[in-house]
């Protein structure tokens, strides 16, 4: 049983902040990669104990959010993606899992939710409104490999359970903020969505250890329990930007006949 972990940091019990926690020059970066690790730790533990065999960790964080040192030494580490979607996730890969991870953009009462930057308005994928988790799961679904744990902030949890059904989720802290924020700047959006409540760490990763532990069980009983999603060919992705600075606020789009991978790493036009 071979098991692709793709982590964030945003969505870690603890960590407070952008500026502070999840940027190198960060005072507190060090520890958020600590706490992102130990998280992921704790999910290894779980699949580990269901029966898994073999577990890749790929460092999802635009700047590395991976303590290697500390990172369970029965895993293996991923870092760096030539060629963009999916990170070298491939059909070999029996299941896919999410530490860490924030909502999408334009989500309420989350918590330093974004879509790979905080300039993105929204991402569709043939009409479906997706994040970071939606954009990586389809890709996932393309080559057959199945969503089938995921942890991070409440309102990311409520996301990848509305879009994938049978998906165990675990939330480890709660935003907010209400209210989409789809009138702000990216400078104004930035400044937002910086409130939550958090659980302690240990406890986080007590709940992320026992429902991964609980999903790769369900999912090596009944893997047809976890849904692949629904996406036909053709494929289109409509990315929508926030106006930054003096630039406005624009709209792009890719397209592809039948490769929804081939569409996500293709160029995209501007609308």
């Amino acid at each position: 049983m071979k098991i692709f972990i793709v982590t964030d940091m945003e969505g870690v019990c603890g960590v407070v902040n952008f500026n502070d926690w999840v940027i190198p020059e960060g005072m507190y970066y060090e520890l958020g990669k600590k706490l992102l690790t130990f998280e992921v730790n704790a999910a290894v533990a779980g699949f580990f104990e269901a029966g898994a065999d073999e577990i890749y960790v790929a460092d999802g964080h635009g700047h590395g959010g991976i303590n290697h040192e500390l990172l369970d030494n029965r895993t293996y580490y991923i870092n760096g993606f030539p060629g963009k979607w999916p990170f070298l996730l491939d059909r070999s890969f029996d299941a896919i899992a999410w530490i860490g991870q924030h909502a999408k953009a334009g989500t309420e009462y989350s918590h330093l939710t974004h879509t790979q930057t905080l300039r993105y308005l929204d991402c569709t994928i043939n009409g479906l409104s997706v994040g970071e988790f939606g954009q990586l799961a389809a890709c996932a679904s393309f080559l057959g490999v199945r969503s089938i744990f995921a942890s991070g902030e409440k309102a990311f949890a409520d996301e990848a359970q509305n879009l994938v059904d049978g998906i165990e989720t675990v939330w480890v802290k709660e935003g907010t903020t209400p209210g989409k924020g789809d009138e702000c700047s990216e400078e104004e959006y930035e400044k937002r969505n910086l409130s939550a409540i958090h659980m302690h760490p240990e406890r986080a990763r007590c709940l992320i250890k026992e429902s991964a532990k609980r999903a790769l069980t369900r999912f090596i009983n009944d893997r047809e329990s976890f849904r692949l999603l629904d996406l036909k060919p053709p494929y289109r992705c409509v990315m929508k930007y926030r106006s930054s600075g003096n630039d406005p606020a624009y709209t792009v789009y890719s397209e592809h006949s039948d490769d929804i991978i081939k569409m996500m790493n293709g160029k995209f036009q501007i609308i």
